[in-house]
């Protein structure tokens, strides 16, 4: 039996039934066929090897593509499994993903320990088997074998996997002397693993429960070519150095204490400055969009997030009930803002000469996430989002998210983010069980953020299966620096919460409608946007944004009185300075106040005094000249307008 197989650029081809996407590679021609990692066939990754039994479309992966580098670096961690195997007999597995870089593998080693000088030795084990070109084998077993071969080894691991799963859809992956329970797809063979890099040891608790036993992971990269992997390890280098985590603690604007519990951080003076301009930032630019202030508890009574579907879907994830001296009473850490802006809405009729109502708070939640899944400011346990929401009729929806649109790009500018790319979330197109609310609403909140994307002009990809639960979002996924992708910013349409919270308006009809809420955030989180901005300006924050704008450096005592006029001058034009009044040479006083990434750096020595000026360096850049103190507060004035205007 012939059928049709459809390429990319609409070309149609017959082959008989159970062609394989290899064949079909190799029917194109013999280089295609050695590029190609896998193959997209009707939307979804299969091996090459896998038989094509009906019409299809296929699209080959190769390493340039984002599914084609997922597939390899999946294979890549069942290589290193195999490594460990080898080195260390008797090891068990749990899982092993790809990331978005590299990959990782969780490791039960019993009695064995692993040192970062092992290390080597997996990376010298890999590429011995790499070179082999083992082809990875998928083999279909029935779950009642599957369970019998994973009890015979004692692996509690794969049997805790294999509950979750049905028969019929349980499949082996060997590559060599590896054998794995896996869905796949992999790489035709170890073959086009050129380049490895293990990268680091981390503990793990199985399935993420720290009350479970702590696993080994081992984190790695691949590439098919040695000089990708030398590019990524300079990188790699590079954003050590960018690391929020150190950089805030040399900075000082963040610590943590254990004392105080893991998760929560404390905000130091500079710190606290710098999270306070930007709030101050945002909240002009909502005054002059229209949004009106509130202020909401940080405790909410768990009958709210009932009725929100907050408890259903996240309680798992919140910190447990507190339960009050009265009988059957519980609050929880206020796990989302929306619940109680839709009570503020309530506390008056609303009419639609009153729509949209914009409602923003910078709201502190809190959110019960994992030891082992905490990571500096980008994963805590209390964060502030920038939250807004907008009750709108649903004629309004599409300029109303059109406009948040302009807010979010407006802060991206401001701050220098200017690569991204907008991620039109939506629901899973065949499980449903995940979300609330009906087909239509869903229907019409996708049709909204799908055309408000196209009329605003963005570059947008869309992904199934990553809206709320409560409706479909735009994600802005932001590139630094230094080339890594991050999700900053966020726009939601949901008709759910309004019918769940029994919302209405009056129209022009006298009759009761139901508004449309949109949720926003272009920050996000507070904390993890000031880690993001941390790393992609490696500390040297924007002038308008830095604690400490301006250093003064006299060269000796004599001049501290000159220096201190000086100051009082800048700190009446609102310039951030201080004075480095320490007994040291000028030299080492420079040195520090560029290791304290200050911006705008006045030495002040005999000539500055007698001729009322200071000589101006920049960060990085050194001397810019001399000028006279009016002269630096105008251009420093005119610096941080034009940034915070987003020119």
């Amino acid at each position: 039996m012939s059928i049709n197989i459809t390429f990319p650029d609409g070309n149609v081809r017959q082959y008989e039934a159970g062609v394989t996407g290899l064949e079909v590679a190799k029917s194109i021609s013999e280089g295609l066929a050695r590029h190609v990692l896998a193959a997209k066939v009707n939307g979804v990754v299969k091996d090459l090897s896998a038989a094509i039994t009906e019409d299809a479309t296929i699209h080959f992966l190769k390493w340039d593509d984002a599914e084609g580098k997922n597939t390899f670096w999946h294979s890549s961690a069942h290589l290193m499994a195999e490594a460990v195997e080898s080195l260390f007999p008797g090891v068990k597995f749990w899982v092993g993903p790809a990331l978005e870089k590299g990959f990782y593998y969780d490791i039960d080693l019993g009695d064995n320990k692993l040192s970062e000088e092992d290390l080597a030795k997996l990376e010298k084990k890999m590429s011995e088997l790499a070179k082999k070109n083992e082809v990875f084998v998928r083999k279909a077993m029935p779950k009642d074998e599957a369970i019998a071969y994973f009890t015979e080894k004692g692996d509690e691991y794969k049997l805790d996997l294999l509950q979750n799963l049905e028969d019929g859809t349980i499949s082996f992956y060997t590559q060599g002397d590896f054998t794995d329970l896996c869905r796949g797809p992999h790489i035709p063979h170890t073959g086009f693993i050129k380049a490895i890099k293990l990268t680091n040891i981390a503990g793990a608790y199985w399935k993420g429960d720290e009350k479970n036993k702590q696993l080994t992971r081992i984190y790695g990269v691949t590439f098919p070519n040695q000089k990708e992997l030398d590019e990524y390890l300079i990188l790699l280098e590079e954003a050590k150095k960018r690391d929020h985590r150190k950089l805030g603690k040399e900075l000082e604007l963040f610590a943590f204490s254990e004392k105080v519990g893991l998760g929560l951080p404390l905000w130091l003076p500079k710190g606290a400055m710098l999270r306070e301009r930007l709030q101050q930032f945002l909240q002009k630019a909502q005054i002059e969009s229209g949004y009106l202030p509130v202020i909401t508890p940080h405790i909410g009574h768990k009958n709210l997030y009932v009725t929100s579907g907050h408890f259903e879907k996240y309680g798992k994830d919140s910190f447990q009930p507190i339960k009050t001296p009265q009988e059957g009473e519980e609050f929880l850490l206020k796990p989302m803002n929306c619940p109680h802006h839709c009570e503020i809405y309530k506390t008056s009729p609303r009419s639609y000469k009153d729509l949209p109502l914009r409602l923003a708070e910078f709201g502190t939640v809190y959110r019960y996430e994992q030891h082992g899944e905490l990571h500096g400011l980008t994963r805590v346990r209390g964060f502030t989002q920038d939250d807004a929401h907008l009750f709108c009729m649903p004629s309004q929806v599409k300029e109303e998210f059109k406009t948040v649109i302009d807010l979010v790009l407006y802060v991206f500018k401001s701050l220098g983010f200017t690569d991204y790319t907008a991620q039109i979330s939506l629901r899973d197109k065949e499980d449903r069980t995940k979300y609330i609310g009906s087909d239509e609403n869903w229907e019409k909140a996708e049709q909204a953020i799908i055309e408000a994307a196209a009329e605003k002009g963005l570059t947008t990809v869309t992904e199934y299966g990553e809206a709320a639960f409560y409706g479909p979002k735009l994600d802005f996924m932001v590139k630094d620096a230094i080339g890594r992708n991050w999700q900053l910013g966020t726009i939601q349409v949901d008709y759910n919460l309004p019918e769940r919270f029994e919302l209405t308006y009056i129209g022009e009809d006298n009759a009761k409608h139901r508004p449309v809420m949109i949720h926003r955030a272009p920050f996000g989180s507070m904390e993890r946007f000031i880690a993001v901005l941390t790393e992609h300006c490696a500390g040297k924050f924007p002038l308008w944004l830095t604690p400490t704008q301006v250093k003064l450096l006299p060269i000796s005592d004599k001049f501290l009185p000159y220096a201190e006029s000086v100051l009082k001058q800048l700190k009446t034009a609102d310039i951030r300075a201080e004075i480095d009044d320490r007994n040291e040479k000028i030299g080492k006083k420079i040195r520090d106040t560029e290791l304290a990434k200050i911006p705008y750096m006045l030495v002040i020595g005999e000539k500055e005094v007698a001729e009322g000026k200071a000589a101006v360096r920049r960060q990085g850049k050194g001397d810019i000249g001399t000028q006279s103190i009016e002269e630096i507060i105008a251009d420093l004035k005119r610096e941080i307008e034009e940034k915070t205007s987003g020119e």
